[in-house]
């Protein structure tokens, strides 16, 4: 409905956007596509974007970073652009990924904005190449410039470096933002939360060990993103134990080897080399798994997509979402989860690799379809089609490699753990593992369908990210050097971390050897703390909460699966509060994606950008009326 000229118009709509970074860039370029089909009439509105952070990056991918630390994905799989592939109500609007933006700076020249060594390495890169995250920074700063300049023609936007603290006001009435330091609030018509990775208080465990590091003269790092961490107070040849291998721990080898003057050769026989420059500690590194995630795949699909979903698409969650009662991750979910990725890995495997396989795919299909999810049925059959086991999926062992395994000393666990990597590595890089590859887009599916069930519990997010979030290949590479220096040593899977009064020092042991301790006085827990509502250091998340805000049972921020608006603790959705990001029990893979792979982000982006339109529209129409 359209505003009535003759009647005066109300001062603009207002949107607070809490949060700067590559989300709520996201969501802008969203409000900007939309726009012209749900904010037609012209009437102005402003956006208040609030992040002590530069906008685009925010904290995580601000441009003041080490040079020394990289993207886990290559140029070419980082974009901020939808495609036909997602699913939205909102136009699409092509725009470059990482390695295309890059290409358009060699072709056009960059902007004088970009410092030199970011302006050489842009012209380096390659679609297959790593950027460091001050250059994936860059990108996003571009990206939330152009989505500000495509906004309707007299929108304001305004930036605050600030932080907000609380947000107050009626159930349907104007919002107030109140900013750290400032008496005087925002006035918001509606309030998004884009908070992405938050800090947290730690749990009863880390205040635990806090408190003995205290007590006895230690150093121990709670979990948080490593950037930030002072690692001055790790010194030079001590032992260090670190508890987690995920990207935290590269983040860390990295930082405390070549970002303390170490440096890699190649050796006559081409192996890579570290040269350590006697500055940097010894990293006795361990965690459940006790491996490190799986390198990213080094090559591209070639012919036929597999055909997901299929097992678990959207048809099974409704008809899960239909059940009496929650569903069950293991019991419901999880079956099917696992159907739908043995569906790819066998689909590539018959039509990529036929030679490999007995019989045709399609009497193949036809059965696998029919067996019950984990059923003897099922496992006959593929035992059946493929003759060797290397060439059948095996989810445990892939979540579990060392489980049952045990070594007769430390240095026997070094060499297996080195072979392990090493093997990784080459069937990383190897198109003959293709369907490896096949069930990485599958496992980007099931993220897709998986955010319509809220909170599922923390271990499929870990199982996703060993699986398809792992660091780049050269970082494993330049693990295994480390590990051959002395500078890495392994701990093995089940590692447990104990305080040791007696002797005053931190102790860990493992499964993988039994009867081996390792002592040191540092411990740095290497990983991002939990999202969590009620121990967030996040003042406003706090203060949502304690006003009504509901969480679930593993304290994520409840909110509407349908446009992201905060539930209270009667299930009822905020009319003008909405939240996006890991906070949430909606939390997506990233606020960035792989082109063509339907990212669930940039379908929650558009329906909360249109969600947010339309409720500008509302209010602009009611109050013409009643003017």
């Amino acid at each position: 409905m359209s505003a009535n000229p003759d009647h005066p118009r109300r001062s603009p709509a207002t949107v607070v956007i809490v949060g700067a970074g590559p989300r709520a860039t996201g969501l802008i370029e969203r409000i900007a596509a939309n726009a012209p089909e749900l904010h037609g009439d012209g009437a102005p509105f402003e956006l208040h974007l609030v992040d002590p952070h530069p906008p685009g990056g925010g904290r995580i991918w601000r441009p003041d970073q080490s040079p020394l630390l990289w993207m886990n994905s290559m140029a070419e799989d980082v974009t901020m652009f939808t495609d036909a592939s997602v699913e939205r109500e909102g136009p699409i609007c092509p725009g470059p990924s990482l390695s295309e933006w890059a290409g358009r700076l060699r072709e056009e020249g960059p902007p004088h904005a970009l410092p030199p060594e970011l302006a050489a390495e842009a012209a380096a890169l390659t679609g297959r190449s790593f950027a460091t995250r001050r250059l994936q920074s860059a990108y996003l700063g571009w990206v939330y410039e152009r989505s500000v300049a495509a906004l309707p023609p007299g929108t304001t936007v305004h930036e605050h470096r600030d932080r907000a603290v609380r947000v107050t006001g009626p159930y349907d009435g104007r919002q107030q933002v109140w900013l750290e330091g400032r008496t005087a609030p925002l006035t918001a018509d509606a309030v998004v939360l884009a908070l992405g990775h938050l800090d947290a208080e730690p749990d009863a465990e880390q205040r635990a060990l806090t408190a003995f590091a205290a007590e006895h003269g230690l150093v121990h790092l709670p979990p948080e993103f490593t950037a930030d961490s002072d690692l001055n107070v790790l010194r030079p040849g001590e032992p260090v134990l670190v508890r987690g291998l995920g990207l935290a721990f590269v983040d860390l080898m990295v930082l405390l080897t070549e970002g303390r003057g170490g440096r890699y050769e190649r050796g006559p026989d081409g192996e890579l080399v570290y040269r350590p420059s006697g500055r940097e500690p010894v990293l006795y590194a361990g965690s459940r798994r006790g491996v490190p995630y799986h390198a990213k795949i080094g090559y591209s699909l070639s012919g036929e997509r597999p055909p997901v979903p299929r097992f678990f698409g959207p048809a099974q969650v409704e008809e899960l979402l239909s059940r009496p009662g929650r569903p069950d991750f293991r019991r419901d979910i999880w079956p099917l989860i696992a159907k739908e990725l043995g569906f790819a890995h066998y689909h590539r495997l018959f039509t990529a690799h036929p030679e490999r396989t007995a019989g045709p795919w399609s009497a193949f299909e036809e059965k696998y379809a029919a067996c019950p999810p984990g059923s003897p049925e099922l496992a006959a059959l593929v035992a059946a089609a493929a003759p060797d086991p290397a060439d059948r999926l095996d989810l445990d062992v892939l979540d579990r490699p060392l489980t049952g395994l045990r070594f007769d000393d430390h240095e026997a666990l070094q060499q297996a753990l080195r072979g392990h990597i090493e093997a990784d590595l080459a069937r990383r890089h190897d198109p003959a593992h293709s369907p490896d590859l096949a069930v990485f887009l599958a496992l980007l599916s099931v993220y897709g369908q998986l955010i319509r069930f809220g909170d599922i519990g923390g271990w499929w997010h870990g199982f996703f990210s060993f699986l398809a979030s792992g660091p780049p290949g050269p970082r494993l590479e330049q693990l295994l050097a480390l590990s051959r220096a002395g500078v890495v040593r392994f701990l093995g899977a089940e590692t447990a971390v104990a305080a040791d009064p007696l002797r005053g020092v931190f102790r860990a042991s493992s499964a993988s050897v039994p009867g081996h301790v390792v002592e040191a006085r540092a411990l740095v827990e290497a990983r991002l703390p939990e999202p969590t509502v009620d121990r967030s250091r996040d003042t406003l998340l706090r203060s949502l909460h304690r006003d009504g805000a509901a969480a679930t049972p593993a304290g994520l921020l409840a909110v509407s699966p349908a446009d992201a608006r905060i539930l209270d603790r009667g299930g009822r959705p905020h009319p003008r509060r909405f939240a996006l990001g890991p906070h949430t029990d909606a939390r997506a893979s990233g606020a960035f994606a792989r082109p063509g792979t339907n990212a669930p982000a940039f379908r929650q982006n558009d329906a909360t950008a249109r969600a947010l339109l339309r409720c500008l529209r509302d209010l602009s129409c009611r109050a013409s009326l009643t003017a």
